[in-house]
């Protein structure tokens, strides 16, 4: 039976700065952007590195400030109301992919209309970058031991005790969902994006992967509350999910369609 180490919180201690996990978890997710990034401006026209390091100061103000909101507003509006002041203490954790999502997107428009490229256009060139950032995020949840998973057969090889929550074996959900929304999503579009495409279809396969492989990450992870309460049926991230396939399939659909004539 394994049991989580329970980690120190804080990786680097110099004086006074304390250096989190949680924090060098986006470090290292904002790194990856870059580097991925200017990769792929070799391989696309019409993207500079500048481009790519524009894109990410835009989406960092999208990812925080989307992200914490969405916590707030999606899986724990009543704490946070109760407890206002916590809402800025970002480095203890608590960010919601889905409100992240949602600001970036804000964030990726912005942009769009600043440089005169079309939504859908800025949208293909960013996807494939942001599934290493979602793994080391996922990393960052499993060494705070936050977002625990479902209690799992004591039979299971991997399944894990949490000390700080029960001595109920568990599957480590970080760790699977680290490797199926992070690094395959990761490889699949990076493939997928390898060859010219239509405007969309990167956009649409980023939705629909991501919305396929959370929805099966969920059913390992404890469910939280939500807005539309307590459920082991249908969690908060799959109904949340669930427009992204649908959104993402309809973008697909869209870009095999054939051109008009002209």
């Amino acid at each position: 039976m394994l049991v989580h180490p329970q980690f120190d919180p804080i990786a680097l201690q110099l004086g006074p700065l304390a250096v989190r996990w949680y924090g060098l978890m986006y470090v290292l997710a904002f790194a990856a952007f870059i580097l991925l990034g200017r990769r792929r401006c070799t391989a696309q026209s019409g993207w500079s590195h500048q481009d790519v390091d524009d894109l990410l100061f835009w989406g960092v103000l999208g990812v925080v400030l989307g992200g914490r909101l969405g916590q707030v507003l999606f899986y724990e509006p009543g704490y946070y109301f109760s407890h206002p002041v916590e809402i800025l203490a970002v480095w203890k954790g608590g960010m919601s992919f889905h409100g992240g999502l949602i600001g970036v997107l804000l964030a990726l428009w912005a942009y769009g209309r600043k440089s005169g490229r079309g939504f859908l256009q800025v949208g293909d060139f960013v996807g494939p970058l942001v599934p290493l950032g979602l793994m080391f995020g996922r990393i960052g949840n499993f060494i705070n031991g936050e977002l625990w998973g479902r209690p799992a057969d004591p039979s299971l090889p991997w399944a894990m005790i949490f000390p700080q929550i029960d001595a109920i074996p568990r599957h480590p959900s970080q760790l699977y969902q680290a490797s199926l929304e992070g690094l395959l999503l990761f490889l699949l579009l990076w493939g997928y994006s390898s060859r010219p495409r239509p405007v969309g279809a990167v956009s649409g396969a980023f939705l629909l992967g991501y919305g396929v492989f959370r929805g099966i990450g969920e059913l390992f992870r404890s469910p939280d509350d939500g807005i539309f309460g307590f459920s082991y049926t249908v969690s908060m991230g799959q109904w949340l999910s669930l427009p992204m396939i649908l959104i993402g399939v309809w973008l697909l659909w869209r870009a095999r369609r054939p051109s008009p004539m002209a």
